[in-house]
């Protein structure tokens, strides 16, 4: 198990009021825990601000019914064939599916592909999941 440090910090009580709603709203069953999750997520962000190397999901919902989208999303995913390590394709109901592409390697060549992903119109919805590699 890994040592753990103590730090102690300064906020305005309407500061940590704020803090303390949203910690009982996430879920978090202490303010370390949720103190925690705010650090992961910023180096992770900082990751990719950086440019190196990245893990992460862009999560596409769509109506398979419209014309030729399947087509174009293919399409795309082969020409980011470097950063792509795996796709899922689910059935969500009759007419919407939902893909998961699972992405590692440069940030900048992943958010390129979430971009091309997002530009192609009739998209439902479309979420890129930033993950670190380490």
């Amino acid at each position: 198990m890994p040592t753990l440090a103590r730090i102690s910090i300064s906020l305005e009580e309407e500061l940590l009021e704020k803090f303390d709603r949203r910690v009982r709203e996430d879920g978090f069953p202490t303010r370390s825990e949720a103190v925690k999750a705010l650090i992961r997520r910023a180096l992770v962000e900082n990751e990719w601000e950086r440019g190196g190397p990245v893990a992460g999901t862009v999560v596409i919902v769509y109506d398979h019914h419209k014309h030729d989208l399947l087509h174009q999303l293919m399409h795309i995913q082969h020409d980011y064939g470097d950063v792509i390590i795996s796709s899922q394709h689910v059935h969500l109901d009759h007419d919407n599916c939902m893909e998961t592409v699972t992405v590692r390697g440069d940030a900048a060549r992943i958010r390129q592909l979430a971009a091309a992903l997002k530009s192609v119109k009739g998209l439902k919805q479309q979420t890129l999941v930033m993950g670190a590699t380490a």
